[in-house]
């Protein structure tokens, strides 16, 4: 069987058996705060447990390095970007999922030296999964996937700025406006990027750069034909020493956003180690 249907199966496998049963099923206990501001659910931990088990019995010999591991142990993220690596992200939206809401997704990808090579975005609610490998393109359910703009008449714009210092995000803001109408984010990467693909949005900034949360939705809408780029205008690389992320469905709404949101008035492009 091909990689990515083993994948695709396996997302589906451990989705069906751990995360839609317990959507809306959830006890306090199962709920903890794993760093300010940051919640882990029983969910995530055993979700990423089982990901790991059916990764690692594909035999490729990559790295497998997941979310919840990785918080236990930093140290697991020293040179992600050298080798094959599998980043894992078990449940994005954590905080969605945990509230009983939506979007929440899951996600895999398969990285080279900072690159990736494939990538797995998984929504259980509507078993739809997009993929992408480097090279052939992006595909929803089998089905080609060519990103589109919204086609508003002023770019719809999704910031992911609630890292940022009141401050610096009420910055960020009041440039968007002038020229973008500003949406309010899904709190997740696992929507965020096929929202660019289907002419949801047309426009998306993400101050932390986890590498679970993107290389995934990178290589989707790459693939697709939009323009994804560190705030300092080069392309994005797991591992990188590159701030931030800027994606677009195209590049001309790529190039409209830039002049805009990395402009030295924005504030973006003075942050230093947003990673």
């Amino acid at each position: 069987m091909p990689l990515e249907r083993q994948v695709s199966a396996l997302l589906r496998g451990v989705a069906q058996a751990v995360v839609t049963p317990r959507f809306r099923q959830l006890a306090t206990h199962e709920i903890a705060e794993k760093s300010p501001g940051e919640i882990v659910t029983t969910v995530d931990r055993e979700a990423e447990a089982r990901l790991y088990d059916g990764l690692a019995a594909l035999g490729l010999g990559a790295r497998i390095v997941g979310e919840e591991a990785a918080a236990h142990d930093p140290a697991l993220l020293d040179r992600v970007d050298e080798g094959l690596v599998w980043l894992v992200d078990p449940l994005d939206g954590t905080a969605n999922f945990a509230a009983g809401r939506e979007p929440f997704g899951m996600m895999v990808a398969l990285v080279e030296d900072g690159a990736p090579l494939a990538g797995w975005i998984y929504d259980p609610l509507g078993d739809r999964l997009h993929h992408a490998e480097r090279g052939r393109g992006a595909t929803c359910n089998g089905d080609r996937v060519q990103a589109r703009a919204t086609g508003q008449a002023v770019p719809v714009a999704a910031l992911g700025t609630h890292f940022l210092s009141p401050e610096r995000r009420e910055r960020v803001h009041a440039a968007a406006a002038a020229r973008m109408a500003v949406h309010p984010v899904p709190r997740c990467a696992a929507a965020s990027y096929p929202r660019l693909a289907t002419g949801h949005d047309d426009v998306a900034l993400f101050q932390r750069i986890l590498p679970w949360d993107h290389a995934a939705g990178v290589l989707f809408l790459t693939e697709a034909g939009g323009v994804v780029t560190h705030w300092d205008r080069q392309p994005y690389r797991v591992g990188g020493s590159g701030a931030g992320v800027l994606a677009a469905a195209n590049g001309a709404l790529w190039q409209a956003a830039a002049e805009v949101l990395l402009a030295p008035g924005a504030g973006l492009i003075e942050m230093e180690g947003c990673n």
